[in-house]
């Protein structure tokens, strides 16, 4: 299993860190890059005290750059056109969900440090039949150079994980993997009946290795349900969608470690039939925040 390529990375003895930090895994398509305009936040989503966040270059499958990128305090800016060479991230004008998240996450968490780990990349699919020239993140694809997007994922969590002071502070510290987050599925609902039918195995398998890559087997789980604006010509973006959210619910109701997130289905859109308004990324950041505190809550309360 390809997770086994960060494994050592992770297995590190915590008894040589001195400070824990909560770390939450961001991870899918456009929708989960985000599309909201910097210019439309209010204040208190400008600037953050105690919130990181790593995010991985977005790169096709193939391309040796995916997943380089540098820990930084969280801004906006880590949207659609955000760009990193591993040395200097080059911040957009757009954000995603983890703005509304990280302040909310903060609101729950007061004396926890909150660190992100983000990639993600528009238009992919699980299913390789449906990537695509965007990519997709089935594990056993072999595209050019061997590289799919799980790969480029997983390049994102070791080279995050690699900064043992991600805050600078001059202490080590220990990332403590919390949840995963993941909000994708457009990509298989606009293919085949065939490619919506086995998006529940797919998401399965891929939610499982993202939980074997961080060591966690009942880490929590928050799927965002995909919705559809009708703004085409048959009133109907997503020629399968019904089916991709079937499996969701599915995914949702059959781990009890999972939870997901149905707000999506009353945003409006913005410039693009695709992708959520401002507000709907505030929004869709706040419902994560509540559904992946309830986990953690069940999660680390457990016998």
């Amino acid at each position: 299993m390809k997770s086994l390529k960060i494994f050592l990375l992770i297995l590190v003895p915590t008894v040589f860190y001195s400070q824990k930090i909560r770390v939450f895994i961001l991870a899918g398509q456009s929708n989960m890059n985000g599309f909201g305009y910097n210019k439309d936040l209010p204040n208190d989503l400008t600037s953050f005290k105690e919130v990181y966040i790593f995010q991985g270059n977005s790169a096709p499958d193939g391309d040796l750059n995916g997943g380089v990128g540098k820990w930084e305090a969280l801004k906006p800016g880590n949207g659609t056109g955000f760009k990193s060479d591993g040395k200097t991230n080059t911040l957009s004008d757009r954000f995603g969900l983890e703005l509304s998240f990280a302040k909310r996450m903060k609101e729950l968490f007061p004396n926890d440090k909150i660190a992100l780990i983000k990639y993600a990349r528009e238009g992919t699919s699980i299913d390789s039949l449906a990537r695509g020239d965007f990519g997709c993140w089935d594990s056993d694809f072999r595209g050019k150079n061997g590289i799919n997007q799980y790969d480029n994922f997983l390049t994102t969590v070791k080279n995050a994980l690699a900064e043992t002071d991600i805050d600078g502070n001059g202490k080590k510290d220990v990332l403590v993997p919390s949840g995963i987050l993941w909000m994708q599925g457009e990509g298989d609902a606009s293919y085949t009946e065939e490619v919506a039918d086995r998006y529940y195995d797919h998401l399965k398998t891929l939610m499982n290795q993202m939980r074997a890559a961080l060591l966690t087997d009942d880490l929590p789980v928050v799927i965002g349900k995909i919705s559809d604006s009708g703004k085409n010509e048959v009133g109907k973006v997503w020629p399968k969608g019904e089916l991709v959210q079937y499996a969701q619910e599915k995914f949702a109701q059959d781990d009890k470690h999972a939870a997901i997130v149905r707000s999506t289905k009353k945003y409006n859109y913005g410039n693009d039939p695709w992708h959520y308004d401002s507000a709907g990324y505030i929004d869709l950041g706040n419902s994560f925040a509540e559904e992946v505190f309830r986990l953690i809550i069940n999660f680390e309360n457990k016998p």
